[in-house]
């Protein structure tokens, strides 16, 4: 039988940049971000790179007929709606762009200097070249140190990075995102600047090396995000929000540091509906059990993080909670992303402790409950009785029950506090376990 095609047309997005063997930034990790973000990659590769995660080895850089060439070729073939721009390598191929400029939509330029590695990628005498390319720019994204030798301005805070996107406007880009990474701190500002507003983006630093790809990976996901309809704004928050994720949840390949991961996003909502059944799996496993003596009287919750969940609707649970019944345990209703925003912030701040804690079910605290989660096979922590305050967050929670703790909890006692009942949360890194778990506490119970 033949079938009928259902084509699709994804925005096509252009890449000009250098090819990386090890697959972490440069061409490869453009093209793993725009395809990840909904686009269509197409490339013009300007120099060959023999490089993996612990350095740039060698490097070949392509004639300049043949960059134009694949330029051209991708032009004349496709309706390309966003381009940028990475490794250019010398003052002819950045040229060579520049001159090409006011045919490519939606520049995004990443003025890419020097690798993650600390490998020189461009050479010193084609920094003033940047000046003409950066003038027909959408955004120019260079980090702290780029950003620099593109003004010659020192950049330390937020403020000297605002000054340099300034002078960045002034020299002709529509904007200018000076990247925070570089700039000492234990939170990271991005600084964009456009002509008439300067808006900052603030993220927690993530005690990692595996930055390799970082600033690829970012122009690449605002170029994709321009090609895809949002705005300047829009797109710079989405690719800075990727990036944070990227980087949280990095790749660990290879003998050096490792890379970001460019899609991350991707899979991170490929593992929604499998995460949503691990939560069912839970709740029809726990209701099998007589569990009157650990459901709290507003009811059981039920919750599961994605691989990579960074915000509460990335965590789904049993809507209404597990409740007691004529007919025993039940779930009120289905699983579903975002039901237990409170129980999804304890769970998401415990993994920023230990990021392989998924699961999480809270059963009524009581003594025989409090002795039995003692015989749980791993660290059980308390939250502080008598310096509990009713007015926590579940962030403030996590936090003073795990200072001074190093080992990942198997559950937490929350004492509860004046007009709030306390808890016990049971954790796990997988839905098999939190079960094991819950029903080792429940076997302790009845038989004490």
């Amino acid at each position: 039988m033949q079938r009928t095609e259902s084509p699709v047309a994804p925005p096509v997005v252009l890449t000009i940049a250098g090819s990386d063997s090890g697959g972490g930034a440069g061409i490869q990790a453009d093209l793993k971000t725009i395809e990840a973000g909904g686009a269509f990659g197409t490339s013009a590769i300007t120099s060959v790179t023999a490089q993996n995660t612990t350095g740039v080895q060698g490097s070949h850089l392509l004639p300049t007929d043949d960059i134009a060439a694949q330029i051209r070729a991708v032009r004349e073939d496709f309706d390309v709606a966003a381009v940028k721009t990475g490794m250019l390598a010398t003052s002819e191929v950045i040229e060579l762009v520049a001159e090409r400029a006011a045919d490519l939509p939606n520049l995004v330029v990443d003025p890419v200097m020097v690798a993650t590695s600390g490998d020189r990628l461009l050479a010193a005498e084609a920094e003033d070249a940047y000046e003409a390319l950066v003038a027909e720019a959408a955004v120019v994204t260079p980090n702290a140190d780029e950003a620099e030798v593109l003004t010659g301005r020192a950049i330390d805070d937020p403020e000297d990075a605002a000054a340099a996107g300034q002078d960045l406007v002034a020299m002709g880009a529509d904007a200018a995102l000076v990247k925070g990474g570089h700039v000492a701190g234990d939170d990271i500002v991005d600084v964009l600047v456009t002509d008439d507003a300067v808006g900052t983006y603030r993220h927690d630093r993530v005690d990692t090396d595996a930055t390799h790809g970082s600033g690829c990976t970012l122009s690449a996901a605002i170029a994709t995000r321009l090609a895809r309809g949002d705005d300047l704004g829009d797109a710079v928050a989405r690719g800075i929000d990727l990036l944070a994720r990227a980087v949280r949840y990095n790749l660990d390949v290879g003998e050096g540091p490792g890379a970001v991961h460019h899609t991350v996003e991707l899979r991170d909502t490929a593992a929604r509906e499998e995460t949503s059944e691990a939560v069912e799996s839970v709740a029809a496993a726990l209701t099998e059990n007589k569990l009157a003596p650990l459901v709290p009287e507003s009811g059981m919750a039920v919750a599961g993080a994605t691989p990579h969940a960074e915000r509460p609707d990335e965590v789904a649970a049993v809507d209404g909670r597990i409740t007691l019944t004529m007919a025993g345990p039940r779930p009120n209703h289905g699983v579903r992303f975002g039901a237990e925003p409170e129980l999804a912030r304890f769970l998401l701040a415990v993994r920023e402790a230990e990021p392989s804690s998924r699961f999480a079910v809270t059963c009524r605290l009581s003594d025989d409950a409090e002795s039995a989660v003692a015989t749980l096979d791993g660290p059980v922590v308390t939250v502080a009785d008598g310096e509990r305050e009713a007015e926590a967050t579940p962030e403030a929670l996590v936090e003073q029950a795990l200072d001074g703790h190093d080992d990942a909890p198997v559950a937490i006692v929350d004492p509860g506090a004046v007009g709030v009942a306390g808890q016990v949360v049971v954790l796990a890194d997988g839905a098999a376990t939190v079960v094991e778990r819950v029903e080792t506490v429940l076997n302790a119970v009845q038989q004490g």
